[in-house]
């Protein structure tokens, strides 16, 4: 082990190591009063989320807990031996940021493929799947993921004929960055036998033109007619993509992730990842609907004693998304003709509610629309109903809504008197909002991202970004939640900024309450003594510098379970 880690740096003017050298009298009087750690951070300015004891300048870490939590002087009897000591210079300490709604697979594929994120226009994302398909002339299909027509001067969805200009002869399917659209080009639609005949599924659209063809455009469920044919990629693949997505996420100051619909698959490729060292940080998995989390329910969770990787919540998803008019809602959008695209009704959910319920595991469901939300609700409340506590394998069961978007007044009252969490990403309201009036008009966009409704009725909002359907930085979360405005300071009628958060409260949005949402509360998510030990260093204070100045802070320490995990 390293005695000293130095993480000074000229550019960010970060830290001062102690060099710990000391007198041989020195050494005998510390040596019986001195308790050797592993890691000793210094000199910080330290926001605990522990209303016990708010803040602190020095933390002390041994076999992956914090053993200690105070002044300088209380931690310096933590620095003889094999410690390595930091001296933080008055550098941000936050707990580890805990990602309460994300892809993993996503994020890492995202990284490792074509990734059309931060395309500002149509031209653009075309220029890129060309030069992508040029420089990858062997690869059977075109892949990608990324792109929102929200932020193109077209404002429009691209067409499978603007695809056939630039990729002709092979099959292309490029992803809408929310996961609930994708466009495709001629060759994938015929090679799918997509026509203006095809049936519409249950839960999706196949747009059409004009003259009755096919846009190329395939809403939710409408996908499913082209992603069997897409070859698959192989478990060393979704390795790859998994541990790049969690050292990405480190780098940002992530330390746990709930990972919003998985597989038994890729829980055992973590289960690798993290046997070799290679799994960058925690992750609470969730079972997707389906032969996963039916496995999930008959078998019972997996919980590991140290956090790092458990399995115990299932994962439905109820409705679409705004941007592409699948979220579901009450009365119709108010551009086009239709209410959205409804998954499944609450009696269909209704069955595995019921033995989640007895089985003692978690339920989270993706839900967006104001008639999704309600219908999730009632789902979740007949479940409660039909399964009493005393038939219950655990009466605290925090159930979940995910994304709660848009929520009915009396609505929201269900989510307390059923006690149900919603789950909430701040930045999709700073991208959405450019497009939501149009799409619902301005009166209901005031049943719109309630953080600050939810809060004053009592809710625990965890909070996260759903990367990759957004950028994934817990900078932009914190920023959207306080500021409710888009990156460049916008902001806009209706967007209605008295339902933004304190910096305190998204702050535990970003860290205890996403702990709670795990039941890792009593182990991970505030820095006090016994816990285990993820900590975020940051070279501006986001807790008070000013608004405009959050997004040029940067994380430059991220330590997970008592390991340093990035380091800049």
């Amino acid at each position: 082990m390293i005695k000293k880690l130095l993480l000074a740096s000229a550019a960010i003017g970060m830290l001062a190591a102690c060099s710990g050298e000391q007198t041989s009298s020195d050494n005998a009087t510390n040596a019986a009063a001195c308790t050797a750690a592993d890691l000793v951070l210094t000199n910080g300015t330290i926001y605990t989320v522990n209303e016990n004891n708010p803040s602190a300048e020095a933390i002390v870490i041994k076999d992956s807990k914090f053993i200690y939590v105070g002044d300088n002087d209380g931690a310096a009897r933590y620095t003889c031996g094999d410690a390595n000591i930091i001296d933080l210079a008055g550098k941000a300490v936050y707990p580890g940021f805990i990602e309460s709604h994300g892809h993993i697979s996503g994020v890492g594929f995202r990284e490792v493929n074509l990734n059309l994120q931060g395309i500002n226009s149509l031209a653009e994302m075309l220029a890129a799947v060309k030069e992508y398909a040029d420089a990858n002339p062997d690869q059977p299909w075109v892949v990608g993921r990324g792109w929102i027509e929200k932020v193109w001067p077209e404002k429009r969805f691209p067409t499978r004929q603007e695809l056939d200009e630039i990729v002709p002869d092979r099959p292309v399917y490029l992803t809408r960055a929310d996961g609930h659209a994708s466009v495709i080009n001629t060759v994938a639609m015929n090679m799918a036998g997509i026509t203006g005949e095809s049936e519409n599924p249950v839960g999706g659209h196949i747009n059409l033109d004009e003259n009755g063809e096919p846009t190329g455009m395939l809403i939710d469920t409408a996908m499913r007619y082209v992603r069997p044919l897409i070859p698959s990629p192989t478990p060393a693949d979704n390795k790859r993509a998994i541990q790049a997505g969690t050292e990405r996420n480190v780098s940002l100051g992530w330390t746990g992730f709930q990972n919003a619909g998985s597989s038994w698959e890729s829980f055992n490729l973590m289960k690798e990842l993290h046997a070799e060292g290679k799994l960058a940080h925690r992750i609470y998995d969730a079972m997707g609907y389906g032969d996963s989390a039916t496995q999930l329910v008959e078998q019972g969770a997996i919980i590991d004693p140290d956090h790092y990787l458990t399995v115990r919540d299932i994962k439905i998803v109820m409705d679409g998304a705004l941007g592409s008019r699948g979220a579901a809602f009450i009365e119709p959008y108010a551009d086009y003709d239709t209410r959205g695209l409804m998954r499944y009704t609450p009696e269909e959910i209704k069955p595995l509610l019921v033995d989640a319920l007895k089985a003692g595991i978690q339920v989270e469901t993706h839900a967006i629309g104001d008639d999704a939300n309600r219908k999730v609700l009632d789902a979740y409340e007949m479940a409660f109903n039909e399964v009493p506590k005393s038939q219950r394998k655990v009466n605290d069961v925090r159930w979940r809504i995910e994304h709660a978007q848009n929520v009915q007044p009396n609505d929201v009252d269900r989510f307390i008197d059923l006690d149900v969490l919603p789950s909430m990403q701040p930045s999709h309201a700073i991208g959405d909002l450019h497009f939501a009036e149009d799409r619902l008009g301005l009166e209901r966009l005031k049943n719109a991202y309630l953080w600050r409704v939810f809060l004053d009725k009592g809710a625990i909002i965890p909070g996260g970004s759903d990367q990759p359907v957004e950028i994934g930085d817990p900078r932009i979360e914190f920023y959207a939640a306080v500021a409710r405005k888009d990156l460049s300071g916008f902001s806009a009628l209706g967007w209605h900024p008295e339902y933004a958060v304190t910096r305190e409260e998204a702050l535990k949005m970003l860290t205890i309450w996403g702990a709670y949402a795990a039941f890792q509360e009593n182990a991970l998510g505030s820095i006090e003594t016994g816990k285990l030990a993820d900590v975020v260093v940051f070279d501006k204070d986001i807790m008070t510098i000013p608004e405009d100045q959050i997004m040029s802070s940067n994380a430059v320490l991220t330590i997970v379970h008592g390991d340093i995990k990035y380091q800049k």
